[in-house]
């Protein structure tokens, strides 16, 4: 997968979100700031990736790059608002066979599904590696769009999450699920 080329950061109800994109896709949806909630989504900065200011500039990448930024920008208003169940637009994580097997299972969750790393193992038919599953999911670049919050323990108790539970359960309350 190509290197992400542009990078938004962007006002959230859940913080100040990194959202990076190649011309493929969308590579990360990352929280850089829990503290910074807004209310609406705005994109508050713009920011060329890897730019060798003595290297040929290709702003076609960028335009792409750029592009799938604001679709997803666009998306996780509708999301956000309770407009948006499904999202629909390019991604392109970097990660193993193993991992991307487990983030295209996790995109597979419907909203207001939550299911546990034994589910997504089984669904995957790797049934004994529901720790690999965990690291996978754990190691998500795109949160919230490939949706690990989604994901509980077996007994139905909320699970560890990168951002922190409390973000968990605000996204699993935005889709409904108690």
């Amino acid at each position: 997968m190509p290197a992400p080329v542009i990078e938004f950061l962007v006002s959230s109800p859940v913080g100040l979100l990194s959202l990076k994109a190649s011309d493929l896709g969308l590579t990360h949806l990352q929280v850089s700031c829990l503290e910074a909630v807004s209310n609406t989504l705005e994109v508050k900065s713009t920011t060329v990736l890897g730019r060798d200011l003595n290297a040929p500039f290709d702003k076609a990448l960028v335009e792409q790059g750029r592009a799938h930024l604001e679709l997803a920008t666009a998306q996780l208003t509708d999301y956000f608002s309770g407009k948006r169940q499904h999202f629909e637009l390019p991604l392109a994580p970097k990660g193993t066979e193993f991992q991307r097997q487990v983030w295209q299972a996790l995109s597979e969750l419907n909203f207001g599904q939550v299911c546990s790393y034994s589910d997504i193992a089984n669904h995957i038919e790797r049934p004994k590696a529901v720790r690999a599953v965990g690291a996978a999911n754990g190691a998500n670049p795109i949160a919230i769009i490939v949706p690990c919050h989604r994901v509980i323990g077996k007994s139905g108790k909320l699970t560890g999450y990168a951002y922190g539970l409390d973000m968990k359960q605000y996204l699993l309350d935005l889709e409904g699920i108690v």
